[in-house]
């Protein structure tokens, strides 16, 4: 019976240590599975592991890609359909939306997008609305308002 007083590894998951060096007859004598001379039979010899043997690496074969715009604006999106939260009447602006948990982080511009359905009127301010957002917004009695960016 398995106890903690004399748990063992299953047979054939522990295998004896290689001993090198030890006489030609233990098949890793002499140069101890090293091959002859140069930088990897010395001590303290080590190759990183993307060396490929002084073929040019990969990393430097293949081309640079790729873009960052550091200039590029963020955007968030919130859904006309996450709007059913407020109270009607009320004016729905970016300060409103970090203040409900519909802005999280750091964005430069707000975008309204029409997925969902809106009951209520609202006043919506933000930096861009989609065709379907704006129109679900008014039909709901509401309004919306473009502000700079």
């Amino acid at each position: 019976m398995n106890e903690l007083s004399n748990l063992r590894p299953p047979k054939g998951a522990t295998r004896p240590r290689k001993r090198k060096g030890r006489g030609i007859g233990s098949r890793l004598g002499k140069t101890a599975g090293r091959g002859h001379k140069g930088a990897g039979q010395r001590t303290g010899s080590k190759r990183p592991a993307w060396f490929e043997g002084g073929q040019m690496p990969i990393a430097r074969r293949l081309p640079k890609v790729g873009f960052t715009n550091i200039f590029a604006k963020r955007w968030a999106i919130v859904n006309v359909g996450d709007l059913d939260r407020f109270e009607a009447g009320a004016r729905v602006d970016e300060a409103a939306l970090k203040a409900a948990g519909l802005i999280k982080g750091r964005y430069d511009l707000v975008k309204i997008l029409g997925d969902g359905e809106l009951e209520i009127a609202l006043t919506v301010v933000a930096n861009k609305f989609s065709k379907g957002a704006a129109s679900k917004i008014s039909a709901a009695g509401g309004s919306t308002e473009v502000v700079g960016g």
